[in-house]
């Protein structure tokens, strides 16, 4: 086995060693991701029984927005009336459920693959970059979840408004593939959605973007929310299309408080001559015990008087030296 190097004290690296580096954390990441997706086909279909609390089976926790809906709005395959949605193909059933299992594989490994992103580039970032790096991070986890468990509990009205539409007619048979795309895609945009608000607040923390340049832009920026939540849900339903706009909209007036309180904060902080042009030069300050104040001068001392040496006439004229 080869010894591994000193890591330098001042954080530098060659590009062999960010090579390494990175494949490093690359391969961490994906045996956590593999793991993370062997628990989730696992727990697909098993129901966890822990101290007398039941857990049930990520299929049955999936399922249960389209199970929700009433009777005579979903088809029924089985002879009991259970809830069961449709498989065209022999491979459907596993594909899915391997589908699934990788998506919750990504999410469960969440923790690991954002330590090592951070831990790859934390050692190039200053003390301050580092803190704030943990803290967006953080607030990223939070706000994915956020909006992904808005959408798990918003898309069961989604469901029935779609599928009530026409229903005199016709009866509405959802496969599998067609209902994990659509629920596991209106996660995804939500979660992802909800992260506007924090991409503002880095913009002002970098010093991008100001309160004063977007404090007297609500209207287009409620405007723009509203229009992004119309064409982004998948169901185009009102109900998810309001749920995303509405959320956002409130997330978004967050942020701009958070630049409103942080620029109020940078202000105070920063002194009056970081404000000045750079060719120009600054004012002196001429108030008494200023820069260019007049100065009072030193009392005179006293000199003392230089003795005077006393000469003795040797009678040599210094014509030998002339």
């Amino acid at each position: 086995m080869s010894r591994r190097k000193k890591k330098s004290p001042t954080g530098e690296m060659s590009i062999v060693d960010h090579v390494k580096e990175f494949r490093r954390r690359l391969l961490i990441s994906l045996a956590a991701v593999v793991v993370g997706t062997i628990i989730g086909f696992i727990w697909y279909q098993l129901t966890i029984q822990i101290w007398g609390i039941r857990i049930p089976s990520l299929g049955e926790i999936l399922r249960g927005p389209y199970c929700s809906l009433p009777p005579e709005s979903r088809a029924a395959f089985t002879a009991d009336g259970g809830c069961r949605l449709l498989a065209t193909g022999p491979f459907d059933p596993f594909m899915l459920r391997l589908k699934v299992s990788a998506l919750v594989g990504v999410v469960l490994a969440s923790p690991v693959w954002l330590a090592q992103v951070w831990g790859f580039i934390t050692p190039g970032l200053m003390k301050n970059e580092r803190r704030w790096t943990s803290v967006f991070v953080s607030i990223a986890v939070v706000l994915f979840v956020a909006g992904a468990v808005l959408a798990y509990f918003i898309v069961a009205f989604g469901l029935e408004f779609l599928l009530t539409i026409g229903d005199e007619t016709q009866t509405t048979a959802l496969t599998g593939d067609r209902y994990f795309g659509f629920l596991l895609m209106l996660l995804l945009i939500f979660g992802v959605s909800f992260e506007v608000p924090l991409i503002i607040g880095m913009l002002n923390v970098a010093g991008v973007l100001t309160y004063d340049s977007i404090k007297d832009k609500r209207r287009i920026i409620i405007m723009a929310l509203f229009v992004f939540a119309a064409f982004m849900t998948p169901g185009q339903d009102p109900v998810s299309m309001l749920a995303l706009a509405v959320s956002l909209t409130l997330l978004v007036e967050v942020a701009i408080q958070f630049c409103r309180i942080n620029d109020r904060r940078r202000e105070k902080q920063r002194p009056d001559w970081l404000d000045e042009d750079d060719l120009s030069a600054s004012p002196l300050d001429a108030a008494p015990g200023g820069t260019d104040a007049p100065q009072p001068l030193e009392a005179p001392e006293a000199v003392e008087p230089t003795p005077q040496a006393s000469f003795r006439s040797t009678g040599s004229d210094f014509r030998d030296v002339l």
